[in-house]
């Protein structure tokens, strides 16, 4: 099993910058294919940007602005957040799947979730 935990979180005004990090434990870390959603208030979940290997993906929205990365040493996934919109304002979470997955944009891909992190931009 892998055990999450979301910080970095908090109020920031519109084209500022956040990191989020998230620490995990219980298995090897490189093992698993790591991804970040969101969750706005009354929107359905959506996926953010996931890694897997060297390999990186995001979503259209965020594309340009938003940078996933990990440090092995510290066991810990990182979503640096540049020039943040009003719209980008949502509970994060951080999720592991298999390395294997199909499709890191699905969210039902993934086994092991963290709590979230708020993240508000004011305009």
């Amino acid at each position: 099993q892998v055990q999450l935990v979301e910080s970095g979180g908090g109020l920031v005004q519109a084209g500022g910058s956040l990191r989020l990090s998230c620490a995990t434990s219980g298995r090897t870390f490189t093992s698993y294919a790591l991804g970040w959603f969101r969750q706005a208030p009354g929107k359905e979940r959506e996926f953010v940007a996931a890694l897997r290997w060297s390999s990186t993906s995001y979503a259209d929205s965020v594309k340009g602005r938003f940078t996933i990365s990990r440090d092995n040493a510290k066991n810990t996934v990182y979503l640096q957040m540049n020039s943040l919109k009003p719209e980008d304002t949502a509970i994060y979470y951080c999720a592991a799947g298999r390395l294997l997955l199909s499709s890191l944009h699905q969210e039902y891909e993934y086994d092991y979730w963290g709590q979230g992190t708020q993240v508000t931009v004011s305009s």
